[in-house]
């Protein structure tokens, strides 16, 4: 398992007419928590670009458990729990900063392709990068 926290104070722009956090936006909050979890294990999306290898996600979840408003402190907790074959499941945990309350929860799922759209493999960059911070539970 690998698991990452990702930290973010929700902006005005990322509100609704309720002054809650905008449902879409929770999807933008998992694709910034994704990008910095692969930071985190030195495999950055522009690198894995350049080697031609794209992620594109081609399924997407989330179930709402609670509000976010203006200025509150989000924790996002990613993780990958199963090491890819075809395909990578990357789950997140969104929770208010100070309390263990879940306010969203949901997965992305990504295949691996060139850049003219061909599923491959994923590559032995990246999976070497897994194994190096891979954490047994």
């Amino acid at each position: 398992m690998i698991s990452n926290r990702f930290d973010l104070r929700v902006i005005y722009a990322d509100t609704d007419m309720m002054g809650r956090v905008y449902y879409g936006k929770y999807l933008e909050y998992f694709e910034a928590a994704r990008s910095h979890m692969l930071r985190a294990i030195n495999l950055p999306y522009s690198e894995l670009e350049k080697m031609g290898v794209f992620l594109p996600v081609i399924e997407a979840h989330c179930e709402y458990k609670g509000a976010a408003t203006f200025e509150d402190n989000l924790i996002i907790h990613t993780s990958i729990n199963q090491f890819p074959k075809a395909k990578i499941r990357i789950d997140y945990k969104v929770f208010k900063d100070g309390n263990e309350a879940v306010i969203a929860k949901g997965y992305t799922v990504h295949s691996f392709i060139k850049k003219t759209g061909q599923p491959i493999r994923p590559p032995k960059i990246f999976l070497d990068a897994l194994k190096n911070h891979w954490v047994e539970e």
